[in-house]
């Protein structure tokens, strides 16, 4: 019998941003005093430190990337059953995409969030009292120091790459342009470079649901009743964006209409809307509204431009062409919440500014999603990158699409 793979060395911990007397300061100019932020690291860092990746997770994610962890602190409750297994765990691991015998992985929850870095659900030292809607506005910029603060932690000088699907592809966008000197190369799946009008009212539709669920209170819920109505209508219109709608149908046939008392003269008949309603309601156990909002407002500012303190994105991606980046941008012929245009408006801007990129179409019936359920069809080109043999071809591939 072949003996089994070894599990790669893992790491949970905390990293402190600052204290109370060195806060760490936001975009905004308000500071943080005694923030922190949760990470997971997956591997071991080489001597040289120089195989070392740098994780980005999406909306709703986690530091929690590989592997099942039944307990993480200062979760509360909110660390359910769903969030046990790593939300990339088909990627990370032994002889995987990111094979963590050859690299050193990094995913840590963001700031503002609610697995255990500093977000509105965590007590203001100042204080003694939750955050809540006293916690001030994150912007990408914020994020990403915050995790290059804790690459510094491990005293590494350059990333091997900065990886990112969804929203975790605008930081990794945001990484490589706000310190190109530290990063090799860029993995963006699902993403693009800005937020556009579709994306920017589909956020805002989500944001309303939250603030006027009668239980937010402006943000003042946690000792009384938690806004769920409200976060289940956003995970809802945010849902049909992930999946793809015919994918929703099929998951629908064999669901059992869940009762509807949240609503009080409509009655749910369709299979369709119970399952929508039961994506709604499994979501608000595992999510915090503040937290979703703080998320998703990120989202509507992104400004990878002010960021990184430019005028363009001629200037923006110049940054990568003089680094020496390499881009590995992969999209989703189903996909409805980055639309393939966006990945294609990403290439054609890198293509202008001289910067070596390899762009993917990959054919799926999973919608957004895929690059959570089908590691098959990404995980060659994530290793054919990776190694570097992509500097044997021209500077900007368009490869055949994959199936």
């Amino acid at each position: 019998m072949p003996k089994a793979a070894p599990l790669p060395p893992f790491h949970a911990g905390f990293f402190d941003l600052g204290s109370e007397d060195a806060p760490f300061l936001l975009s905004t100019g308000e500071a943080l005093p005694g923030a922190r932020i949760a990470y997971e690291t997956y591997g071991k860092l080489n001597a040289r430190k120089d195989n070392a990746i740098l994780l980005y997770h999406a909306l709703s994610g986690s530091q929690h990337a590989a592997g099942v962890t039944t307990e993480v602190p200062d979760t509360e409750d909110r660390w359910t059953e769903d969030c046990h297994r790593g939300w990339w765990d088909l990627y990370v691991g032994p002889g995987k995409a990111l094979d963590t015998n050859r690299y050193f992985v990094i995913c840590a929850n963001y700031l503002g969030g609610c697995y255990g870095s500093t977000g509105p659900t965590s007590i203001d030292p100042r204080t003694g009292l939750r955050y809540g809607r006293n916690f001030p506005s994150i912007r990408s910029g914020d994020v990403v120091r915050s995790q290059m603060a804790l690459v510094d932690s491990f005293g590494i000088d350059c990333l091997q790459a900065v990886v990112g699907a969804s929203v975790g592809g605008l930081l990794a966008l945001n990484t490589a342009t706000m310190f190109p000197d530290r990063v090799k190369i860029v993995i963006s799946a699902a993403s693009g470079m800005r937020t556009t009008v579709l994306t920017r009212l589909t956020l805002f539709e989500q944001v309303m649901a939250i603030e006027n669920d009668p239980h937010f209170r402006g943000g003042e819920y946690y000792e009384g009743t938690a806004p769920e109505y409200g976060l289940a209508l956003a995970r809802m219109i945010s849902h049909k964006t992930f999946v793809h709608l015919d994918a929703i149908e099929r998951r629908a046939r064999h669901d059992i209409v869940q009762p509807d008392d949240q609503l009080s003269w409509y009655r749910v008949r369709h299979n369709v809307e119970s399952y929508m309603l039961h994506q709604g309601k499994k979501f608000v156990k595992r999510f915090d509204a503040n937290t979703y909002l703080r998320i998703a407002e990120m989202w509507l500012r992104y400004d990878p431009l002010g960021d990184a303190g430019v005028d363009t994105y001629e200037e923006l991606f110049a940054r990568s062409r003089d680094a020496g980046h390499h881009y590995l941008i992969f999209s989703i012929d189903s996909d409805f919440c980055f639309y393939p245009e966006e990945q294609a408006e990403l290439v054609s801007t890198l293509e202008r500014a001289g910067v070596s990129s390899m762009y993917l179409t990959v054919h799926s019936d999973k919608g957004h999603d895929s690059f959570l359920l089908e590691p098959e069809l990404y995980a060659p080109h994530l290793n054919y990158t990776l190694e570097g043999r992509w500097k044997k071809s021209s500077v900007n591939d368009r490869v055949p699409e994959v199936e």
